[in-house]
This record gives C-alpha cells, sequence and structure tokens, in this order.
C-alpha cells in the first residue's frame, strides 16, 4: 500500500473545511483591541487582576462569533479564520510602526484594512506609555540597556506578548468543569482572615476567577444560542442534528464536566481559544491529549454513543480548528519564529505513571488523524519509552514518510530521570508532556515559559572574548576586557577569557528576564490561565506570582555547532598546528573572508579542522567544556517566584533555539569555524550544514555528548532523509533501531525529521503555487513552506541529507 494512502483521507466534509481555513488569506485583526481598550478605559481604579479579568469578560461578551458551515466543533479567537487579533494591552508599538508594511514582508505576510488601521490609529493615544512594553523597558537598569539597544538577548517577543509555553489542567477541567474550579475558588475566598496582609491581593484575585469563569460560560452559551438559531433555519437534516447537538454541548461544556468524548473535545477546544484570547502568549499545549481524553473515547465507544471513524473525524475537525489560531508578530521577532507557528503540542505516547507503556487506541487515532490533516497545527510530539509499543513505533515512521515533519520524539529516558533530579516528584515526572517546541513540562502543574526567556548566542559571544569585551557587530561594549585574540599565549587564555565572558553576560541575561518577569506579573496577571493551574486556587496567587506547584524556566543557547567548529579550528590550525597565525585568522574574521588570503584562511577553517556531528571527541569535547561554564553559572540564579511557593524557582540551560539561528545570525559578524558575517547559525544542538559527514549515527553521538541531563529546558535536533529512502522496509526498520540506540543507549533527549528532497524543496522556492502544501520541519515546529522568509527557506534547503 501506498504511504500516502496508509492513513486513509479526510471526509469529503473536513477536506472542505481544510481546504477553506488553508485558502483564508491572514489579517491583523482590530476587534479585541478596541474591545479590550473600552475595558480598560472604564475600569482605571481596578487592581490589575482585575482589569485583566473583566477586560476578558468584555471581549467575550461583546467579540463576533461564528460557527463554520463544516465544523461539529464551536470557538473561535478573531473575527475571522486565520486572523491574529491585537493585545494593546501588552504593546501597540510595533503595530503602529508596520501598519503599512506588514503585506510586504518577505515572510510572515498579514493584511490589514485600511478600517482596521484606523481603529489601531484612533486607540493609540490611550496605549502610549501605558502598556507592558512601555512600563517593561523603564523597569530595565541602565546597566543592561546596551543589550536591548543591540537585541543580543532576543527579548522582543517577551514584552510584545504574552508567556504561555504551557498545558493546564485539561484532566481536572473535563473531570470537574469550570463549575469545580468555581467552588474552590469560593471557599478559598470565604475561608480567607481578611487581617492578614496577604489577604488583599487574594481576595483580588479570587474575585477575578469568579469573573472570568463566568465569562467564559457565558461565551460557551453564546455558541449554544447560535448553534440553535442555526439549527432552526438549517433545511439539511443532518447538518440540522449536527447544531443541534453542538447547542446541547455548548450548553454543558466547559462549565460542567464533560461525560462524553465529543463534549471533552468541546471542552478542550473552549479551552484552548479562551486562554488564546486572553493572552497571546504562543505554545499554549494539549498537554498527554490520548490519556486525559481515553476514558471518554472508550465509553462511548463501548455504549455506542460514537464510532471509531466518528471520532477520527472529530479529530481531524479539531486540529483544523487549531490551525485557525494565529498571532502577528514583530518584523524582528518573525526571524526568531518563522512561519507564523504556534506551538501548540499535541503529546502522546510515553509511560504511564507506575512506569508501564501509556500507547492505547487514542494514540493511534490521533497519529491517523495528525497523518490525515497534514497541517503545521497541532506539533505533534511522541514520547519514546525503552518499551514503546512496536506497532506503534512503526505507525510513527509512517507518518515521519508523509513529509511534514512530524511527529518529534522526545525521550522519557533521560527527561522523566532529568526531571526526578530537579525535584519533581516521580508521578508527575512520568505525567510530563512537550511545551511547545522540544521543551517539556508538567501539564497543569508548571509555571509560565518554561523555556525560551532569553537567547545567549555563543559564537556572537566567542567573538566578543576575542576582541576585549567589544561586541563585534555593533562595537559597544558588553563586558569587562578579558584579553584580546591576538595577544593571547595559549588556547588555554582563549576559553579562560570565553569562561568570564559568559559567566558575565549570563548575569546579565538574568537581569533582563528578571525585570521582564516582575512587569508581566505587575501589568497583565493571566486570569484564567492561573485558574487552570494547579496550585494558584489553594495559594491565592497568578502563576507569575508563584501559583504554580513547579516553576522552572531555561533561555536558549544559540549556535552550539558553530562554536564547537570555531574552537576547534582555532585549538587545532592556530595553536597546534600553527598553519593559521592568531592575526591572520582575526584579519580574515575582520574582513569577512572577502580578500584572496581570507578565502585562503576561510578554507583551511573548514577543511582544515575537525567538525561537530562527526563523532570526534577532539571537537565534541571543546563545546561540551565551554557549554559548562554556562550550565555552571545559570544554576546560580533563582526566577522571581522562587521561595514564594513553587518547587524549584529556578534556571537550567536548552538547545530549543528554534529558529533564532537565522535572526541570531543575521546579527553575528564572521565566525573562526568560516561559517561569513549575517549567515544563519546551525540550529539547535544540529551539526552545521553539511559538515556532518559521517551519517547520522556519528551525529547522534555528538549530540549525545552534551549534558543532555543538564538540558532539561530541551536538546533540539533536526535531522532530514529522503523520502526514497525510507521507501524500503529495511530502511524503516534501521531507523527505528538507531532511534533505539540513541535514545536507549547514548540518552539523547530529541530528534525529528524532514524527509523531503533538496529537489522538491529548490522546486517549491521556484514555483510555490505548485507547492502550497508543502509543510517543512523548520526547527521544534513545522510551517509551510511557502510563508517562509527566503533565508529560513535556504537554511532548511542546506541542511545535510542523511543516508541510512
Amino acid at each position: 500500500m501506498e504511504n500516502k494512502e496508509h492513513f486513509g483521507s479526510l471526509t469529503p466534509v473536513m477536506q472542505a473545511f481544510r481546504d477553506e481555513v488553508l485558502n483564508e488569506k491572514p489579517f491583523v485583526d482590530a476587534e479585541r483591541a478596541v474591545l479590550c481598550t473600552e475595558s480598560y478605559r472604564q475600569t482605571l481604579n481596578q487592581p490589575p487582576v482585575m482589569r485583566r479579568a473583566l477586560s476578558l469578560a468584555h471581549i467575550l461578551d461583546n467579540m463576533t462569533i461564528y460557527i463554520e458551515d463544516k465544523t461539529q466543533i464551536a470557538g473561535n479567537q478573531a473575527t475571522k479564520n486565520s486572523n491574529a487579533p491585537v493585545f494593546p494591552e501588552y504593546t501597540l508599538g510595533f503595530i503602529l510602526d508596520e501598519l503599512d508594511t506588514f503585506e510586504k514582508r518577505d515572510g510572515d505576510v498579514f493584511y490589514m484594512t485600511e478600517k482596521d488601521k484606523q481603529r489601531i490609529r484612533d486607540i493609540a493615544p490611550f496605549w502610549e506609555n501605558n502598556n507592558l512594553r512601555a512600563r517593561g523597558m523603564e523597569l530595565l537598569p541602565d546597566e543592561v540597556s546596551v543589550f536591548m539597544e543591540t537585541g543580543v538577548f532576543g527579548m522582543e517577543g517577551k514584552l510584545n506578548a504574552g508567556d504561555a509555553h504551557l498545558a493546564v489542567n485539561h484532566d481536572r477541567l473535563l473531570r470537574e468543569g469550570l463549575r469545580g474550579f468555581e467552588e474552590r475558588a469560593r471557599a478559598a475566598k470565604a475561608a480567607l482572615d481578611l487581617t492578614d496582609p496577604a489577604s488583599v491581593d487574594k481576595y483580588a484575585f479570587y474575585k477575578a476567577v469568579l469573573v472570568v469563569i463566568d465569562a467564559s460560560r457565558r461565551f460557551a452559551l453564546r455558541y449554544a444560542k447560535l448553534a440553535a438559531e442555526l439549527a432552526a433555519t438549517c433545511d439539511d437534516p443532518t447538518r440540522k442534528a449536527e447544531l443541534e447537538r453542538m447547542s446541547s454541548i455548548c450548553s454543558k461544556v466547559p462549565y460542567e464536566p464533560a461525560s462524553s468524548f465529543r463534549e471533552a473535545i468541546q471542552s478542550v477546544w473552549f479551552s484552548q481559544v479562551l486562554l488564546q484570547i486572553e493572552s497571546n502568549g504562543h505554545s499554549v499545549s494539549f498537554g498527554r491529549f490520548d490519556q486525559y481524553l481515553y476514558p471518554y473515547y472508550m465509553a462511548d465507544l463501548a455504549n455506542g454513543e460514537i464510532t471509531r471513524d466518528e471520532a477520527l473525524e472529530l479529530l481531524t475537525n479539531l486540529w483544523i480548528k487549531t490551525l485557525t489560531i494565529q498571532k502577528i508578530r514583530s518584523q524582528a521577532h518573525t526571524l526568531s519564529s518563522a512561519g507564523s507557528p504556534m506551538y501548540q503540542n499535541v503529546t502522546i505516547g510515553g509511560q504511564t505513571t507506575d512506569g508501564h507503556d501509556a500507547v492505547n487506541e487514542l494514540s493511534f487515532l490521533v497519529l491517523q488523524s495528525v497523518a490525515q490533516t497534514r497541517l503545521t497545527q497541532p506539533n505533534l510530539t511522541v514520547r519514546y519509552h525503552a518499551n514503546i509499543d512496536k506497532k506503534f513505533f512503526d505507525e510513527c515512521v509512517e507518518v515521519m514518510r508523509l513529509g511534514f515533519g512530524m511527529p518529534s520524539m522526545n525521550n522519557d529516558e533521560v527527561i522523566i530521570p532529568s526531571f526526578i533530579n530537579w525535584g519533581v516528584a516521580k508521578e508527575d515526572a512520568y505525567n510530563y508532556s512537550a511545551i511547545g517546541c522540544v521543551e517539556t513540562a508538567v501539564p497543569g502543574k508548571w509555571g509560565y515559559r518554561c523555556t525560551g526567556m532569553s537567547y545567549l548566542n555563543f559564537p556572537r559571544l566567542l567573538l566578543c572574548a576575542m576582541n576585549g569585551g567589544i561586541d563585534l557587530t555593533s562595537g559597544r561594549r558588553f563586558t569587562q576586557d578579558y584579553g584580546t585574540f591576538t595577544q593571547m599565549g595559549s588556547y588555554e587564555e582563549l576559553v579562560a577569557a570565553w569562561d568570564k565572558t559568559i559567566r558575565e553576560m549570563t548575569r546579565y541575561s538574568v537581569i533582563v528576564e528578571n525585570a521582564i518577569d516582575k512587569a508581566s506579573e505587575r501589568e497583565v496577571p493571566d486570569v484564567l490561565c492561573s485558574t487552570l493551574v494547579d496550585d494558584c486556587i489553594a495559594r491565592g496567587k497568578t502563576i507569575k506570582e508563584g501559583g504554580a506547584v513547579y516553576d522552572f524556566i531555561s533561555g536558549l543557547q544559540v549556535g552550539i555547532a558553530n562554536m564547537a567548529d570555531s574552537l576547534a579550528a582555532i585549538k587545532k590550525l592556530v595553536f597546534e598546528e600553527k598553519r593559521i597565525t592568531q592575526q591572520q585568522l582575526w584579519d580574515a574574521i575582520l574582513d569577512n573572508f572577502e580578500s584572496p588570503e581570507s578565502r585562503r584562511v576561510q578554507q583551511l577553517l573548514i577543511d582544515g579542522a575537525p567538525k561537530y556531528g562527526n563523532d570526534d571527541d577532539y571537537v565534541d569535547n571543546l563545546v561540551v567544556e565551554a557549554y559548562d561554564s554556562y550550565i555552571d553559572e545559570i544554576k546560580k540564579y533563582p526566577n522571581t517566584r522562587h521561595d514564594r511557593g513553587p518547587i524549584g524557582g529556578i534556571r537550567y540551560s536548552g538547545t530549543s533555539s528554534i529558529s533564532a539561528n537565522v535572526g541570531q545570525g543575521m546579527g553575528t559578524m564572521a565566525t573562526p569555524d568560516g561559517r561569513k558575517a549575517h549567515e544563519p547559525l546551525a540550529e539547535g544542538s544540529s551539526p552545521a550544514h553539511n559538515c556532518d559527514k559521517q551519517g547520522p549515527t556519528a551525529v547522534f553521538k555528538s549530540v549525545s555528548k552534551l549534558r543532555t541531563e543538564k538540558l532539561t529546558g530541551g536538546s533540539l535536533l533536526n535531522q532530514k532523509v529522503t523520502p526514497m529512502m525510507l521507501e524500503r522496509e529495511e530502511n524503516r526498520q534501521k531507523l527505528e533501531m538507531m532511534l533505539r540506540t540513541f535514545f536507549n543507549r547514548l540518552h539523547g533527549y530529541h530528534v525529528q525529521f524532514n524527509v523531503v528532497s533538496r529537489d522538491t524543496l529548490l522546486d517549491a522556492q521556484a514555483h510555490p503555487e505548485a507547492h502550497k502544501d508543502l509543510v517543512v520541519r523548520v526547527a521544534g515546529y513545522s510551517a509551510f513552506f511557502n510563508v517562509l522568509s527566503k533565508m529560513t527557506q535556504d537554511d532548511i534547503i542546506g541542511r545535510t541529507e542523511q543516508t541510512l
């Protein structure tokens, strides 16, 4: 059987719905911004937590709602599918700056009507110096202003948007409904000792929780009424019955507990869309979808309430709805999030809390539904472990063969022990899920932004360490003067300068992160999201105040492979073999390898030194040593929730740098590995383009030498193979054996595959109209190839094609 037929096809209705959503032009949508402004103007006297709650309520009561004529699931984020709402409480700055240029972008294009442009201009005066970005910038000490001005930490998205990067407690929501959360909030509010000063803020929080729960109930009831109205005028008996059923379901969930698979799916979707309306933080994920929905599916199947095919269609319906969620980013932010990703992760497989294989019938159904829709959302992750169901593993490879970059695979054998070592309870560690890209957390118990707080560009900072603390890109001083490369007497002196530089820059990154976190805590508390995360209600605190059970965060370290290759070239060619002098190397870097002599040096750097990704201890161990300086330093600094309730409250490391390798590369001059200025850096922990010459096994061995047990923020590895490579059953089994070795013996953290040929990508670049459906893996997420900037497309085309 052909692979494309292996999973079957969408039903005609879902195929038509998919086509409709994909054909929608994405617009920047002003409606939410206008409604938010109306509420904020009326609540100037309210504490921030109540302003946020009342604003969400006003938006939910007055925003445009609709039910598409082909859907069985209700709930929309904006006035039209694929529109991106505006969140003025975070910022209007880049919106105003780019009003007339959104549709002129090279990638991540959006459109905007003249009417909506004027609506944004009309509300702009109210928000001037009156939003998160304005107040957050004022919290930053003068000592770190240089880093904001040069963009070195990549903080663009943190002041322009919400945090998210979590999954809420869907299991509890389905079991108790919002009614259960409401009852606990009322009881906690009534039990407050109002003479206790801490009760002042807790009282306001509980009031706000009750406001958003009631508003969420009214929001669902609006859809119940709309579905009933549509049913009353519908001539098609099949569609009429669907609308009547939708009306009944929306009148019940998410306020009441779900008692069927259809109700559970609708409740989960309502929570998803509500959280996206409250805050535009991306990576709002579904958690362990096949685990918490499995009982509802099996009960309905046994009772004849639903068939397998009906459940499959409902899942495909959900994934198409998931694609309708959009977010507008600034042009600068798109460089690290190319392709407008929302990172809405669905995790399946893994183990039960008692260590048994958790694969069930719904796990297979999710695989099939994602294979049928073949979209960029949801971001599908499979949890691997040593005793994974073989048939399920085979099916995962079949999905990979379809070539849209899913599923990615995270390794229980590394992640669970890592969590336990950080203090996570064993039962919770076994219940982790992917949150966004490859980062992981315990759904419903973890604080915001478990990763992605800031970027540290290792190659750029290496150049800074070689240049006496002055950034080569901007000419600005970043750190103290720890020496100049041309005057250093040994490789060890360079390593010592790097150690001091990265530690100093790490401290600066923490200062910036803390200021932004405090600004977010004070200005934009997310009430509904806090409601749905344990133990915010019990503690009377929002997530940012320390309401979550666990709170670990990480920044992202970019350019790991470039750092490795640069250090190897310097050590071998300059200090050991002396084939290049220090001055020759430095002059060639400053010259961007342009002159004949510089090109000679560049060729030596490329051809004459070992490269990361080939299982060569010489180069691999150099980057491990360099990375250790950061790992050792970052663990010293707690986050703003430390000692305020959560377990942890600290930072760790991670390489899940999404597409920041492109944007960070644009801000990095020529590097000692021979890379020219402004070219992309290597992404995640993957080798640099075409430097991995010894096949995928050697790549796995190199990557596994990183301190994966300490890179709990995620260690992203992208690999590319051709579709022809996986046509043979023999090669598919080879891939599985290789993955088992990588995960079981080498303790790899993560891997994902682009199964697409270079020729296909080049043709898609030349003839985009012929490849409208082409989806590729960018980093820890997939995107439609056509919406990417040319630079990002070129980065993907340039990745090494592995053979098995």
